[in-house]
């Protein structure tokens, strides 16, 4: 691919609780850990130690019900809307109690990641995959939230194509978790975002990003969230069309202000 004009950013989102629903933003600081408050807080189950994640389900699907939200601009604070429609702020005890009562296992709503962040991982059983119906023991970077990089991107491109190759699932953004969406350049078919990977994006004015590798997707895609249902061909589609990837993940070459709109150029 040449370099020049590959796109514009159509929406960005933020995640401030791991595996919790985010919030949607017209515009982002981004630092070196991707946006600013991204996955700034989690969950860390006190009977294991281990950092609390969706891609459990069978033991945490109820944070997909509950939404995460910074309450200033310097991403200190979470709002944790629960179920009910009941908001707690946290870090706090009160936050604490509620999500424990929520989860039914004693949680800690923290900033600080464990020493050697790990949480566990359930294998839907689907063909293509390493472990079928298990439940394994991941890694996490360490002193982080997310499981692999900063930032994560998806084009519109990829979920048209999604949609194509299975009609009747619902393939909204929203269950692949993208920091930001991007509508590409020209009329473009396939997974077009991979096309990218080792390539230096610029974004807007100031960002700039390294794309590093395809983003392996999980369970989580397939889990019930808002309006949308639970749905296993969402996976099954990825594994059997594109190795299980979907959008890329990028590390911050150079931070700064980002916005819906702004263009997306390979830079080198």
């Amino acid at each position: 691919m040449g370099m020049g004009l590959v796109g514009t950013v159509v929406s960005l989102w933020r995640y401030p609780v791991k595996s919790m629903l985010g919030e949607a933003l017209d515009a982002a600081q981004v630092i070196a850990d991707g946006l600013l408050g991204d996955r700034a807080y989690g969950l860390v189950d006190q009977a294991t130690g281990k950092v609390v994640s969706a891609k459990h389900p069978r033991r945490w699907a109820s944070l997909f019900a509950c939404r995460a939200t910074l309450e200033s601009t310097s991403a200190t604070g979470v709002q944790v809307t629960l179920p009910d429609g009941q908001q707690v702020y946290g870090p706090s005890e009160d936050a604490d109690a509620h999500l424990t009562a929520l989860l039914q296992r004693t949680v800690q709503l923290t900033a600080t990641p464990p020493a050697t962040p790990r949480y566990e991982y359930h294998w839907p059983d689907l063909d293509q995959l390493p472990h079928r119906d298990q439940v394994t023991d991941l890694k996490m970077p360490a002193g982080r939230f997310f499981d692999a990089a900063p930032l994560h991107l998806l084009t519109t491109a990829t979920l048209d194509h999604l949609r194509t190759l299975s009609p009747g699932a619902d393939f909204a953004s929203q269950r692949f978790r993208p920091n930001l969406l991007i509508r590409p350049a020209a009329p473009v078919v396939g997974f077009v975002e991979q096309d990218w990977i080792g390539r230096i994006l610029a974004l807007g004015a100031e960002v700039k990003l390294r794309i590093t590798e395809a983003c392996p997707r999980c369970v989580m895609t397939t889990l019930a969230q808002e309006s949308l249902p639970d749905d296993l061909t969402i996976l099954k589609t990825a594994l059997q069309h594109n190795q299980g990837e979907v959008g890329i993940y990028a590390e911050v070459i150079q931070g700064g202000t980002l916005q819906s709109g702004d263009s997306v150029r390979i830079d080198a």
